[in-house]
């Protein structure tokens, strides 16, 4: 081989090792590492579903840069171990996106192994600042938002809509997400305090007590009930808490984070009144954007059946944002993308604006549609944008 030759050959060669990205520049991949089995499957499936859709309609516009989006997909099992082994496979498969699982213990390990490989992750839909730059690292985000804003919204929103004046703070300790509500209801009560709000009491417990008698004891030894519980909780035990605050003749209004959304649950709790939680598009045909009920009928007809909370809508919106990032980028190269990312600033989606800066791949702002359930019938009553956003080192401990 004469000199010259060999010198382009071994150029190309350090050329091509520098820039791994753009040795498959004729496919683009979205890998979904996500439980397809497991408990997890009944959080990431329906997300996913979602994820589909807007791939779809990306694909039948003539795709992304001129391609179509392909996707390969991997079981984690809803077990950690295999989460890894599953990041692991659709990497193999030419991922330029990995899309991991809604909750962060279990989409995380397929989410370090895309940040060792140097790709973009998604979680579908974790509301922990671990799903992200705190918890992964500079090329991981998630495409919901902060459990701490849900407490914020729903303390702010009773206190100017509802004028509720007294709050009871009830938290089950067993989950990441349920504290980071409860975080967010701590940081927005001083400002409320400063405008007449007074924090009555509080407690804990945890999701897996077959009775929370106690608490509720200490909740109905109060001079006067409390305007309003902040329950910061979730399923399965949920129910039980619920339950049992309205049997013991508690009437006072709860508050309750996104992840109790959904009526599938509400023949546990008959008649169930004056209950409020926080959700970024309706699932029962009534969102104020037209839009949402029409992706809401599509969704139906794609899967058979009806969305069955809001934790559909943040695949969609994964994608959304990550296309256009990847158009804007005019590469699938993680930094390129990443730097794409960070420049939203209420870049519009179907379910809400989303913002990510170099310091947080997360929403810590948002507006919620507020969904009250009424003699067991849960509907959309208004909406809710906290006045500032929750700060970093209030979500950061």
């Amino acid at each position: 081989m004469p000199r010259m030759t060999r010198m382009l050959a071994a150029l190309l060669t350090t050329t091509m090792a520098a820039y791994p990205a753009f040795a498959d520049d004729e496919r683009i991949v979205v890998g979904f590492a996500t439980g397809a089995s497991g408990f997890m499957e009944a959080y990431d499936k329906p997300a996913q579903d979602a994820a589909m859709i807007r791939i779809d309609e990306i694909n039948a516009a003539g795709g992304l840069l001129g391609k179509k989006i392909e996707v390969v997909s991997a079981d984690t099992k809803s077990d950690r171990a295999e989460g890894a082994k599953a990041g692991l496979s659709v990497i193999d498969e030419g991922a330029d996106l990995v899309v991991v699982s809604c909750d962060y213990d279990f989409g995380a390990p397929a989410a370090l192994a895309a940040e060792d490989a140097g790709l973009v992750s998604f979680f579908l839909c974790a509301e922990s600042v671990k799903a992200g730059i705190q918890g992964v690292g500079p090329h991981s985000f998630s495409a919901s938002v902060l459990a701490a804003v849900q407490g914020a919204t729903m303390a702010e929103w009773a206190f100017k809509e509802k004028k509720a004046k007294t709050f009871y703070r009830l938290l089950d300790t067993w989950t990441e997400y349920n504290k980071g509500i409860c975080d967010g209801f701590d940081w927005m009560m001083p400002k409320l305090e400063a405008e007449g709000a007074k924090l009555v009491g509080e407690d804990t417990f945890k999701n897996e007590d077959a009775s929370i008698a106690a608490q509720i004891s200490r909740i109905k030894a109060l001079p006067q009930e409390p305007d309003a519980i902040m329950l910061c909780t979730m399923m399965p035990g949920a129910v039980s808490a619920i339950k049992q605050i309205r049997a013991a003749g508690i009437n006072a209004m709860i508050l309750n984070g996104s992840g109790v959304d959904g009526s599938y649950w509400l023949s546990a709790v008959p008649d169930l009144s004056n209950f409020f939680t926080p959700v970024q598009g309706s699932i029962y045909g009534d969102d104020p954007n037209p839009d949402v009920n029409t992706f809401n009928a599509v969704y139906k007809k794609k899967t058979g059946s009806d969305p069955s909370s809001q934790y559909v809508y943040p695949g969609y919106s994964m994608i959304d944002v990550w296309a256009k990032a990847v158009e804007r980028a005019k590469t699938t190269e993680a930094g390129a993308v990443v730097a794409e990312l960070e420049k939203m600033k209420g870049e519009p989606t179907l379910f809400g604006p989303r913002t990510f800066t170099p310091e947080l791949h997360h929403q810590n702002q948002a507006r919620y549609l507020i969904v009250e359930t009424n003699k067991g019938k849960p509907g959309v009553v208004g909406n809710w944008t906290i006045s500032e956003p929750v700060p970093l080192e209030a979500v950061v401990k």
